[in-house]
């Protein structure tokens, strides 16, 4: 994981960068499962001073097997079918799919492919919820009877 942090006084600089760039990160992560990457970044995230992560979207960019972690490994052997996209491009020797592609494919082959995946939305759903709690005033009964755990 990796971050770059504007200058202290961006307006004295010519080139400004599109706000909304300066609140993302991308990052590449090994981990067990998606949740258990994000879970990381985001507690890496809190270990510098003044950020922390608000939420999680994925890019429709994939190599194979992010695309079997949202669908299924049978998508490996899937892959070899005929009609199947084609990469768009490749770096490295490994090759990069669209998700909307393969999800496109999949949906005409009869095969259910879910909008997002559960772990993605887990992660995305508290990130949110720990953000608008942050500072909030809720009592621990409140968050209880929510079905939330208290330190």
């Amino acid at each position: 994981m990796s971050y770059t942090m504007g200058p202290e006084n961006p307006e004295d600089y010519p080139h400004r960068p599109d706000p909304d760039r300066l609140r993302e990160l991308s990052c590449d992560i090994e981990a067990p499962t998606l949740l258990d990457a994000v879970a990381q970044v985001a507690r890496d995230i809190r270990l510098i001073p003044g950020l922390r992560a608000v939420g999680v979207r994925h890019d429709d960019t994939v190599t194979l097997a992010e695309a079997a972690q949202r669908c299924g490994p049978e998508l490996f052997e899937l892959a070899r079918r005929h009609g199947f996209p084609e990469p768009e491009t490749s770096s490295g020797g490994t090759e990069f799919y669209s998700w909307r592609e393969i999800a496109t494919w999949l949906t005409r082959a009869g095969r259910v492919v879910p909008e997002e995946p559960r772990d993605l939305l887990i992660a995305d759903r508290a990130l949110r919820l720990a953000d608008v709690l942050e500072g909030a005033d809720v009592s621990p009964g409140a968050l209880r009877a929510l079905g939330l755990p208290i330190d």
